[in-house]
């Protein structure tokens, strides 16, 4: 889709220039549309709480010889009302299952189960209250809307030496942009994989969709650094100056993105289901931050300029 041009001289070797800004159009509307579809999901599903939010049961049991798979335990549960069930190994033959809150009779049913295929010891079942409070989820939210303010105004801080042609507070804007893209479609498509799939939200995942706000920004920011080096150097238009430090990072970005994700790939198959999605949300959060890097942020400065010029 990209087209290539001619090749050019940008101090770090002659290359290809792809024309990224050329189809920006496109680039707004396919994200247009993914934002619109997460927040439709979102609204129409919702997003399924874990038990770090919510409260249930916690059940400790360690088999004698050969600990099942977490597959065989949730199939011998599958015929009890327990809920969104989450089953963790620990040490060699040991289960920590999560569950809703369940009553004494329940648990002695659970208990059951389990000894038809193999024999075990129970070592603990307790009812605990959430995690995550509501005073921390409040708490949570302020933190969250006062880092995104401190990414705006250091930005345009970083950024004041180079107020034309568009002013620096506009780069923190567009990295907001990109932010709410890169973590809103991640949550959309957790909250269709907890309609169907019953995926939940637990502290991990949320510890993922964070740790996506800082990849995202990084990769942003080394764009815009680019584009801050080639505009003190005041060669050809803003267009021409933001398509030239888009050529000059993409390897960089994609190989950051490429080996970081291939980490993440092995966790998911072979992590096993505590980590399972965390690294989901991961992925989807670095694919969308790697995309909206090179395709949403940049071009959303030049659109921004072109506006204000009058040229649609």
């Amino acid at each position: 889709m990209l087209k290539r041009d001619l090749k050019i001289g940008n101090g770090y070797g002659n290359t290809m220039n792809l024309n990224f800004l050329k189809y920006k159009k496109i680039y707004f509307i396919f994200s247009g549309t993914l934002i619109l579809a997460s927040l439709v999901c979102l609204i129409i599903f919702g997003l399924k709480p874990g038990i770090d939010f919510t409260g249930g049961s916690i059940l400790e049991i360690e088999y004698i010889e050969e600990r099942p798979s977490n597959q065989e335990i949730k199939e011998t549960l599958s015929d009890l009302d327990l809920g969104g069930v989450l089953i963790q190994p620990t040490g060699e033959r040991g289960i920590i299952i999560k569950m809703k809150d369940i009553s004494e009779d329940t648990h002695q049913e659970v208990i059951q189960k389990l000894k038809e295929n193999k024999e075990l010891e129970e070592r603990r079942f307790e009812s605990i209250g959430p995690v995550i409070g509501q005073e921390l989820k409040q708490k949570t939210k302020i933190v969250i809307i006062l880092s995104l303010l401190a990414i705006v105004l250091y930005i345009a801080w970083a950024f004041r030496k180079i107020s034309r042609p568009i002013p620096s507070w506009q780069y923190g804007v567009a990295s907001l942009v990109a932010l709410f893209h890169d973590v809103l479609i991640p949550i959309g498509i957790l909250s269709v994989l907890g309609k169907f799939y019953g995926v939940q939200i637990t502290i991990p995942v949320i510890t993922a969709l964070l740790a996506v706000l800082g990849y995202s920004i990084n990769n942003t920011v080394v764009i815009f650094d680019r584009i801050r080096e080639n505009l003190l150097k005041q060669t050809g238009t803003y267009q021409e100056i933001v398509n030239k430090s888009l050529n000059q990072t993409l390897t960089r970005s994609l190989n950051t993105s490429l080996t970081t994700l291939f980490v993440l790939v092995a966790i998911f198959f072979l992590g096993g289901v505590t980590l399972k999605y965390f690294a989901l949300a991961l992925i989807l959060g670095i694919i969308a931050g790697t995309y909206s890097s090179l395709f949403l942020a940049s071009p959303i400065l030049v659109a921004w300029l072109r506006w204000r010029k009058g040229v649609i």
